[in-house]
């Protein structure tokens, strides 16, 4: 049985971030406890604050919206807590691009993640390299765009291309997509890490939130 005092000392939230740094605190969620997410929620809740939950299983989501109404997307597995969307989100200042479909849910994490933040994305998926001709039907559209955030798996040739093609910020999201020495990222990591287009940034493996912050903080200095 879970000791509620043990679960509040567990619990230290950072409410100031915001503040700091212009990005709230979100929630990573695999690995904690569900004592653990009822506490956060109940403090979040009290102190009136929107919250963007990362990582949230399907089970987890499940459970927590019997006390907590939660805006919950199994694909990206994330999930918004007190948050309302506005009519007045910008749009086509950040696109989100995948390699495959399999990269779909690390970038619908990075899409909520914008969203979250009133930012409506451009969306493109499936236009990786093994048919660059998919690309190229969208490339002008991708050149009129201030950051991309490109996630792609297996060799991650879709950075580099997108990198050298568009005058942008190209964030590259490594996944971990892919068969043989390619499964976990590691390959895709190093392949955007060395990257031939000059100023490519690279965010961590399958870190879609990571990806989307990059750019918020971007497009933020820009302004």
């Amino acid at each position: 049985m879970t000791n509620r005092d043990d679960v509040e000392q567990e619990i230290n939230l950072d409410l100031d971030r915001t503040r700091r740094i212009g990005l709230p605190e979100a929630i990573f969620s695999a690995g904690k406890s569900m004592a653990q997410l009822e506490r956060i929620l109940a403090e979040v809740k009290d102190a009136a604050r929107p919250l963007l939950l990362t990582r949230l299983s399907a089970e987890q989501a499940s459970t927590l919206s019997t006390r907590f109404a939660l805006d919950y997307d199994e694909v990206s597995r994330t999930a918004y807590f007190q948050w309302t969307s506005t009519p007045t989100a910008r749009r086509g200042t950040v696109a989100v691009v995948s390699a495959g479909s399999t990269d779909v849910p690390v970038a619908k994490e990075a899409v909520r993640t914008l969203a979250f933040h009133h930012l409506e994305p451009l969306q493109v998926y499936d236009v990786g390299v093994a048919g660059l001709h998919r690309y190229l039907a969208r490339a002008d559209e991708l050149r009129q765009v201030d950051v991309l955030i490109v996630c792609a798996g297996m060799d991650a040739a879709l950075v580099s291309v997108i990198g050298g093609d568009v005058p942008g910020v190209v964030i590259a999201v490594p996944t971990s997509v892919g068969y043989g020495v390619a499964t976990g990222g590691t390959s895709a990591l190093h392949a955007s890490l060395a990257s031939c287009a000059s100023g490519v940034v690279v965010v961590n493996i399958d870190n879609g939130y990571g990806g989307a912050c990059a750019a918020l903080r971007a497009l933020r200095l820009a302004r």
